[in-house]
């Protein structure tokens, strides 16, 4: 499976980016409105990928954030939501708004989006509002964007050596907002790492 792709970005438009890697491949990824207007001014990239594959095709979806990865593969695991409604309705909402409507069971929210109707959205809710809640603990906390990314790479570090996601959210969201003077990845895994053992 492939993780991520790094390389040259050789084409890009709001739906899909060609990234050409050091073996001079070039891989398509299609990409969300907010991962576009993240890479928008870069020339080169490390996006994160996901491939679907059918019968007929293996198609690269790519993204900047962990977040939204995540959020894109709860919402194909959704009956009747494939790749390109979960494509779609993360250009409508951010990963966190599409995890806020979820677990505020917020139906209007997913009915706004093309292609989704009141049953699907009621049924993205039923199914993911569990999973969402055991993902996030409810745990939203309005940080600055530094703080945001290096609590995104602590928390992935976190959670790849084996400590309950929830555990980390909650850990990480009380030393950034106790110790705003952390600035640094391994500083913050170090100081999470004497909490959680």
């Amino acid at each position: 499976m492939i993780d991520y792709i790094k390389g040259l970005i050789s084409v890009k438009n709001p739906t899909f980016v060609v990234v050409e890697t050091s073996g001079g491949v070039g891989y398509r990824l299609n990409i969300t409105l907010h991962t576009y207007s993240l890479i928008e001014k870069l020339e080169q990239v490390q996006l994160l990928a996901y491939t679907h594959i059918k019968e007929d095709a293996h198609t690269l979806y790519g993204f900047a954030e962990e977040s939204e990865r995540l959020m894109f593969t709860l919402l194909i695991s959704v009956s009747g939501v494939g790749p390109a409604t979960a494509q779609v309705m993360l250009s409508t909402m951010k990963a966190d708004e599409a995890r806020q409507a979820i677990l505020s069971e917020n139906e209007i929210a997913f009915s706004k989006v093309k292609g989704i109707g009141p049953k699907t959205a009621k049924r993205i809710i039923l199914d993911l509002k569990d999973k969402v809640v055991r993902e996030s603990g409810e745990l939203t906390v309005n940080l600055a964007p530094k703080d945001n990314r290096i609590r995104e790479e602590a928390l992935s570090a976190l959670v790849s050596l084996g400590f309950l996601r929830i555990n980390v959210q909650k850990t990480l969201n009380k030393i950034l907002q106790e110790q705003p003077q952390i600035t640094q990845v391994e500083e913050l895994i170090r100081v999470a790492l004497k909490q959680l053992s």
